[in-house]
C-alpha cells in the first residue's frame, strides 16, 4: 500500500511533497521558489499547479535562515493613527504592492529607544529597506547609534530610508526622502506677514524634533526678511494634536490681547486653535487669522476651512519604497520634495485696534 503524503494526513504540505505531486526534484521546486535561478517554462507551470493543489506555503521562517529575502519593506512611525502618518503609509503600502513586497508597519509611540530597536529587529529579519517616518530626535547618541544602523543595514543589502527627516551625514548609506519644512514655513509666515499681521504666534513646538527646528526656522527667517522682529514668548511649545492646540490657545487668548495670527505647526494643531476662537467668541478671520501646516483632508473640511502648506505626504511614500529598494550600491540619496501654501478662509488683514 503506497504511502501516504503529508497534504492526504492533514498535515502541512512540504517541499518535498509539492515535488512528488509535480514530479520533479527538490532543487527544483526550490529554484522556482526563489525566483533567481533559470527554470523551463512548463517546469515551472507544473510546479506552480503542485503549489495551488497542495494549499502550500512558503516557510518564511526557513527562507530566512537560509539568508534569501523576505522581500518585505518595514514601515517605522510614531502613532499611524495620526492622519499625517497615515497618509504617508498609504503611499508606502500602495508602492511596496505595486514592487511585489510585503509591507510591515511597526509604532514607536514616540519613543526614541523603541525606535532604534525596531529598526535592528527590522534587520535581524532581513527587511530589504526600512523607512523610518517623522522627526527625528536632536540627542547626539540616537543619532549615532542610527548611524550605526545604517551602516548595518546596507552591509546585510537592505536599506535605511529616512522618510520626512533630515540626513544622518554625507558618508552614512542612507536614502533621504524629505520635504521643504523650512520652506513652507517661511512661505506661510509670509503670506501672513503680507496680510498685515505682525504679532504672531508660533503654536505647537515639538522640542528637540527636526521637523519644528526646519520650521521654525523658516517662521524665523521670513520675519527677518520683513523686518519684524519675533517676541520669542509667542514660539509656543506643545503636542501636534488638537487638544495641544485648543488648550494652548486658551491659555493665550487669556494672557494676551495684541496677536492678530496664530501659525498652527500641524493642521491638527491649529484645529484647536480653531474650536478654542470658536468658543470664545472670536470670529476668524475677522478678528484672528489661523493657519497650520501638512494640508491633510481636515483642513478642507474645518469651518472655515483651514489655509495651511500641502505636504506630498502620498508621494513621500512612494518615493520611499522607490528609492529604497533601488538604492545604489553605496553612499546616500538625497530627495526633497516641494512644499506650497493652500489658501482657503482663515487668513484675513488684521483688524483695526
Amino acid at each position: 500500500m503506497p504511502k501516504k503524503s503529508n497534504a492526504d494526513t492533514g498535515k502541512r504540505p512540504t517541499i518535498r511533497d509539492v515535488a512528488a505531486r509535480a514530479g520533479v526534484s527538490v532543487p527544483t521546486v526550490s529554484r522556482v521558489l526563489a525566483g533567481n535561478y533559470p527554470v523551463a517554462p512548463a517546469t515551472r507551470a507544473k510546479v506552480l499547479r503542485a503549489m495551488r493543489e497542495l494549499d502550500y506555503v512558503v516557510n518564511a521562517h526557513a527562507r530566512a535562515l537560509a539568508g534569501a529575502t523576505t522581500k518585505t519593506v518595514a514601515f517605522v512611525v510614531d502613532d499611524v493613527t495620526g492622519p499625517f502618518y497615515a497618509y504617508i503609509a498609504r503611499g508606502v503600502e500602495q508602492q511596496a504592492a505595486s514592487e511585489g513586497r510585503l509591507c510591515l508597519l511597526c509604532t514607536t509611540h514616540g519613543d526614541p529607544e523603541r525606535e532604534l530597536a525596531v529598526v535592528e529587529l527590522m534587520r535581524e529579519q532581513h527587511a530589504e529597506a526600512v523607512i523610518v517616518v517623522g522627526g527625528a530626535w536632536d540627542d547626539g547618541n540616537y543619532n549615532e547609534r542610527m548611524r550605526y544602523f545604517a551602516s548595518a543595514l546596507d552591509r546585510s543589502g537592505s536599506r535605511l530610508v529616512l522618510c520626512g527627516r533630515p540626513s544622518l551625514g554625507e558618508d552614512v548609506p542612507a536614502t533621504v526622502v524629505h520635504y521643504d519644512n523650512e520652506g513652507g514655513a517661511y512661505a506661510m509666515t509670509s503670506h501672513l506677514l503680507s496680510a498685515g499681521h505682525k504679532t504672531i504666534a508660533y503654536m505647537g513646538i515639538g522640542v528637540g524634533l527636526s521637523t519644528t527646528d526646519e520650521r521654525v526656522r523658516g517662521f524665523r527667517r521670513a520675519h527677518d526678511d520683513y523686518g519684524v522682529p519675533i517676541d520669542d514668548a509667542l514660539i509656543i511649545p506643545g503636542d501636534f494634536s488638537k487638544q495641544s492646540g485648543y488648550e494652548l490657545t486658551r491659555e493665550l487668548i487669556a494672557k494676551r490681547d495684541d496677536v492678530t495670527a496664530v501659525f498652527g505647526a500641524t493642521d491638527m494643531v491649529a484645529a484647536g486653535v480653531l474650536k478654542a476662537l470658536r468658543e470664545a467668541g472670536i470670529d476668524v478671520p475677522k478678528d484672528m487669522s489661523v493657519v497650520g501646516f501638512d494640508d491633510i483632508p481636515l483642513a478642507s473640511d474645518l469651518t472655515p476651512a483651514l489655509t495651511t502648506v500641502h505636504v506630498p505626504h502620498e508621494e513621500l511614500g512612494r518615493e520611499a519604497v522607490r528609492l529604497g529598494l533601488r538604492r545604489e550600491a553605496t553612499g546616500s540619496d538625497q530627495v526633497v520634495l516641494g512644499t506650497h501654501i493652500v489658501v482657503r478662509e482663515t487668513v484675513a488683514p488684521p483688524p483695526r485696534r
